[in-house]
């Protein structure tokens, strides 16, 4: 056998196990290696019979006698006593009959497991029993605990480890020589060993270290040759045209912020390159990022160059083009503006692609449907790109091969990035961040409400309502789930509509509904024909409803803090004060979270403690953890992030060759691939 051997070659591994290894993502010898423990227990110090305490355990004695017996309803107990030269122990299982025959008198064995007091007298509970060898399994060492499915639990895993412990000595070294010595770090193979079987919390800790590094180094690593590779390529160049900027800003209803203008500048700085920008604009609700992508997309629609601008909903797409239509009028510019969406008619669709192949329209706005190899933009100078958070080096290229250069691209969030996942999943990036908002804009009140206030809330809300204003309602699901203790929008529709609020014009909204459905909803919404929408998070980014000030999210321990400030975030748009009601359906949960966004409106100091919390998943969803292979690190470890990007910085700076070391090219080819992290 070698590491790619299947897992289903293993001693006691057949076709039935192998599956359940499956499901895992475990097919080969090499990923149960690299399937880390989620968590440990330790017990790897021996205690005589004499010393123990409540709590886990690992003795080494001698059973002494065993039995088992049936008692009521079925339940059947094996009891057996352990002795050590200091005195003895009882030890029990329940529904585990075979321990009785399995356990054999007088031999001595490693016994590990919970201390604890049962009808009146302590015994160990249900305890790992493995002969006493140099090499147990289960029992007397820091026990790895795996993430599990079901019929395949840790104690197996563990088992199967054993069988595959002798080959990590023929793993390859991926990294250079240097970085292992500079960084002070284990070898791989040693790494593997001490993660898997760690005799002691220091060798799990180096390992721990290893492994993380080279996660974080791999991500930076493939961001920093992404960035490399973009800058290699040739786009077009657009001066800067001060006089035009200078009218854009007279036409505006408003002044722009300190922020603002910063970004503008290095937007116009990037673009009047012939390298590719490839720039993010991190703002937080409210912080004017839309008028930022005009003041960007003017300046090459001056130069009769095409501009995309691509949202990830067709509602928000619709809300830009009205926008943008709004922002550009004044100039004389307004009849570049396209929309191309999918509910739009055949004739509508038919005529959009006609003046975007002409080059009639200057501002094309739409899903990334706009990227299809239908539509014809052969003068495309910058894409616009909101709430992707990154767009591909793929997707440039399929751009590219169309309009024969590279594009700037200009990407727009509204969520905050904590540093160290700037440094790592976006290191490729030029980040601006707006962290002030229009002077007029009021910091959104939020309150937690128990479920015994929720009437008095609703009392506080009909108040609003009757002055005019319109009222969100979020929640995590579209039906109620079994599994899952919440509140679905259908439930919640029905509770408003029949209940407090049922002389209330109250629409739903959810994404299994037809486009055309939500469009209506949305535009029904935004004309005030009703008080109140129900909503999943369909709402959450984007949507611009000035004249809603209440937004009540159910069962909000379901959602991240930074999706949270984002659905807040709908609210308090307009001239009126926003609230945010956070109703929770159960007394007995933590709120230290959610305490944690009503004594802050700022969204990046959101974003790094739900990092801390939650991981990057809760921020920017988990379908990220399995492309680009986070198993160990932790993303907010700013120490580790800082020393593994400053080793791929290194790496390129010395300019290493990535073929010389073929399993870090894989993984590096692997990551690159990754275009689009939502």
């Amino acid at each position: 056998m070698n590491l790619t051997t299947a897992v289903a070659e293993l001693k006691g591994v057949g076709p039935v196990l192998a599956q359940k290894y499956t499901k895992l993502g475990i097919s080969r010898l090499n990923d149960l290696l690299e399937y880390y423990p989620r968590r440990y227990e330790d017990y790897s110090v021996i205690t005589s019979t004499n010393s123990l305490r409540p709590g886990p355990v690992t003795i080494k004695a001698r059973v002494v006698s065993a039995s088992g017996r049936y008692v009521r309803r079925g339940m059947h107990i094996t009891e057996a006593i352990a002795s050590d030269e200091h005195g003895s122990v009882r030890l029990v299982w329940f529904n585990q009959p075979y321990r009785e025959k399995a356990l054999k008198k007088q031999q001595i064995y490693f016994i590990s497991g919970n201390y604890e007091l049962g009808r009146g007298r302590f015994s160990i509970m249900n305890p790992s029993v493995e002969l006493a060898t140099d090499m147990p399994a289960n029992v007397a060492r820091i026990l790895p605990v795996y993430r599990e499915t079901k019929g395949l639990d840790s104690r197996q895993i563990r088992k199967d480890l054993l069988q595959v412990k002798d080959m990590i000595c023929s793993i390859e070294e991926p990294l250079p020589k240097w970085v292992l010595s500079q960084y002070a770090l284990l070898p791989l193979k040693q790494a593997l060993l001490q993660i898997h079987f760690p005799e002691t919390t220091r060798q799990l800790e180096e390992a721990r270290l290893r492994l993380s590094f080279d996660e974080v180094f791999r991500l930076s690593l493939a961001s920093q040759l992404n960035k490399q590779e973009v800058k290699q390529e040739n786009a077009i160049s657009i001066p800067f045209d001060e006089k035009l900027a200078q009218l854009f800003v007279k036409h505006l209803p408003f002044s722009l912020t300190d922020g603002q203008r910063i970004s503008i500048w290095k937007i116009y700085q990037d673009i009047a390159k012939a390298q590719p920008m490839n720039r993010l604009i991190e703002g937080d609700v409210g912080s004017g990022k839309t008028v930022v992508a005009a003041m960007g997309a003017i300046m090459a629609i001056s130069k009769n160059h095409q501009v995309a601008l691509m949202a990830p909903t067709e509602l928000l797409a619709r809300q830009h083009a009205t926008t943008l239509y709004t922002l550009l009028k004044p100039l004389g510019y307004d009849s570049t503006v396209t929309l191309l969406v999918g509910s739009m008619t055949t004739l509508q669709k038919k005529k959009a692609r006609a003046a975007i192949s002409s080059g009639k329209a200057g501002l094309i706005v739409g899903t990334q449907a706009l990227i299809q190899d239908d539509i014809d933009m052969r003068s495309l100078a910058l894409i616009i790109i909101d709430e992707q958070h990154r767009f591909g080096v793929e997707q440039r290229k399929t751009l590219m091969a169309k309009a024969g250069h590279m594009p700037h691209v200009l990407s727009l969030t509204a969520t905050p990035i904590p540093r160290s996942l700037a440094l790592t999943l976006y290191g490729e990036l030029d980040i601006t961040a707006l962290k002030d908002k229009p002077a007029k804009r009021q910091p959104i009140i939020t309150d937690i409400i128990f479920p015994g206030d929720k009437m008095k809330i609703y009392e506080e809300i009909e108040r609003e309502l009757s002055a005019g204003r319109q009222m969100f309602m979020v929640c995590p699901s579209i039906i109620d789930s079994d599994s899952l203790e919440t509140i679905s929008v259908e439930t919640a529709y029905k509770e408003l509509t029949e209940g407090f609020f049922k002389h209330r014009r109250i629409g739903l909204l959810h994404g299994k509904l037809k486009n055309e459905e939500k469009q209506s909803i949305m535009q029904k919404f935004l004309n005030k024909e009703l008080d109140i929408l129900v909503s999943t998070t369909v709402i959450e980014v984007g949507v611009d409803v000035p004249n809603a000030t209440v937004m009540v999210v159910r069962s909000p321990e379901r959602f991240g803090l930074a999706q949270l400030h984002q659905l807040r975030g709908r609210v308090g748009r307009g001239d009126h004060q926003g609230r945010c009601y956070l109703l929770i359906e159960k007394t007995d949960l933590p709120l230290s979270r959610l305490k944690a966004l009503v004594s802050s409106n700022d969204g990046f100091k959101l974003a790094e403690l739900d990092l801390e919390l939650r991981g990057p998943g809760a921020i920017y969803g988990t379908a990220q953890h399995g492309a680009l292979d986070l198993r160990i690190a932790n993303l907010a470890d700013v120490t580790l992030i800082t020393k593994a990007t400053s080793a791929a910085k290194a790496f390129i700076s010395k300019k290493e060759d990535l073929s010389a070391y073929p399993i870090l090219e894989k993984h590096i080819k692997k990551i690159m691939r990754v275009t689009n992290l939502n």
